[in-house]
């Protein structure tokens, strides 16, 4: 397991280890970095490691009207293991030397992504004798900062509306820029992915608590915890927003003020300011 300090997280406004689809997020062995103050779309890049470059390739990513045609990777070796960088082209070339911070590229918005996900960097860590194109195959993430879990009623009003997502205002960040937080699962107990759109998520414990075997949200139970204390399984749940089915909700770590709760509705129109309840549901 590699952890990825507090003070390179804090770099970043947001962070999420298991809110992907993608099978190199399975057992939270990768993590999700957004860059950016959140006001517009990033595009700058800050790396999250030092090292030398050790290559870098362009990829065909899965064609999305929205996105880029392709994707790009990024290797630097940390001395301990490979990092595995995507969704950023390089400005950075084999051979480079890179710090903590130092500019890699330009985000790119690639066909990976859904069209509710901002730009972000993917990052995930390899041992050195490892295969490091491939996609599966990098070592859990710990993350080295504390997120504080906030409490959620599943009530709020729209804050932000994109076309296929909206945010609440609710639960509203304690503390802006000082700590980062995200919705509980339970006392002690944030989650983290996309429920439940995405097969699984994870929860982030931290170290010493017990953690509830089942996970509520919106005050209701929404799956259990894994024997490795991570991982999550989502119950067979509907979510509603004032009635209406949406897709789910995503769920992350963050430090900014505009956080809240993001309801994934691509089918449904909500209005800013509207007043909305969340409910969650069994699946008979």
């Amino acid at each position: 397991m590699v952890t990825l300090a507090g003070d390179v997280l804090a770099r970043y406004r947001r962070f999420s280890l298991y809110n992907s689809p993608y099978v190199a997020h399975d057992h939270g062995c990768a993590i999700d970095l957004y860059p950016g103050d959140g006001r517009e779309r990033a595009t700058d890049a800050p790396s999250p490691v030092a090292g030398e470059v050790l290559d870098t390739r362009a990829v065909r990513a899965p064609p999305k009207a929205y996105a880029a045609e392709r994707d790009h990777l990024i290797l630097v070796d940390t001395g301990e293991h490979v990092a595995r960088m995507l969704h950023v082209e390089p400005s950075v070339s084999a051979g480079d030397r890179v710090e903590v911070g130092d500019p890699l590229g330009t985000l790119v918005r690639a066909g990976f992504f859904a069209p509710w996900v901002d730009n972000h960097i993917h990052l995930g860590f390899r041992p050195r004798e490892a295969n490091h194109y491939r996609a599966a195959g990098s070592v859990p993430i710990e993350v080295g900062a504390t997120v504080d879990p906030l409490p959620w009623d599943g009530t709020g009003r729209v804050r932000e509306v994109g076309r296929t997502y909206v945010v609440l205002d609710a639960p509203a960040h304690p503390a802006p820029g000082e700590r980062f937080v995200g919705i509980a699962g339970g006392d002690g107990v944030v989650l983290d992915g996309g429920c439940p759109h995405y097969d699984g998520g994870g929860a982030l414990v931290p170290p010493g608590s017990a953690a509830p075997g089942t996970l509520t949200l919106a005050g209701s139970p929404v799956g259990r915890l894994g024997e490795n204390g991570r991982d999550v399984r989502w119950d067979a749940i509907e979510v509603r927003a004032n009635g209406t089915p949406i897709t789910g909700i995503s769920l992350f770590c963050a430090r900014d003020e505009a956080f809240g709760a993001k309801l994934v509705c691509p089918d449904a129109t909500f209005e800013m300011g509207e007043a909305v309840r969340v409910t969650v549901s069994p699946i008979p």
